[in-house]
């Protein structure tokens, strides 16, 4: 999975900043690592030089393989709260992909390939059986 970092003007970008979001963002979405191919990091402070409540904005946009990506935003007072807020929607949203694609019945079609191969082969041993007695 790759985790690409964007930040606007206002929020300094540093290769520290960069290396704590990747950490950030991969332990939240560890278990979705296989299953995704790139994150992406935008970061923006919404009042620019402005103090502001809740005026950091973090938007991670996920891309499932073989899926659509999915998109979530989080405000927050803070870089730190922002990003853990919308590492944390995101991890929601992929469990809820997720989680419907794996539950439906893929298991019904594993049994009935081998269900199917086992006949054959019980077939192939009863006629061998039948070779050597007959």
């Amino acid at each position: 999975m790759q985790i690409q970092v964007n930040s606007d003007n206002h929020i300094q970008g540093s290769k520290r900043l960069e290396e704590w979001v990747r950490t950030t963002i991969e332990s939240t979405l560890e278990r979705y690592e296989e299953d995704l191919t790139r994150v992406e990091v935008h970061l923006r402070d919404e009042n620019g030089d402005k103090p502001g409540p809740h005026d950091i904005r973090c938007q991670l946009e996920a891309r499932p393989k073989g899926h659509q990506p999915i998109s979530v935003t989080h405000k927050a007072a803070n870089l730190e709260l922002a990003i853990d807020g919308a590492a944390d929607k995101l991890e929601h949203a992929l469990e809820h992909l997720f989680g419907k694609l794996r539950g439906k019945p893929r298991a019904a079609v594993v049994p009935f390939e081998r269900r199917a191969d086992e006949l054959l082969e019980e077939e192939f041993l009863e006629n061998e059986q039948a070779a050597l007695n007959g």
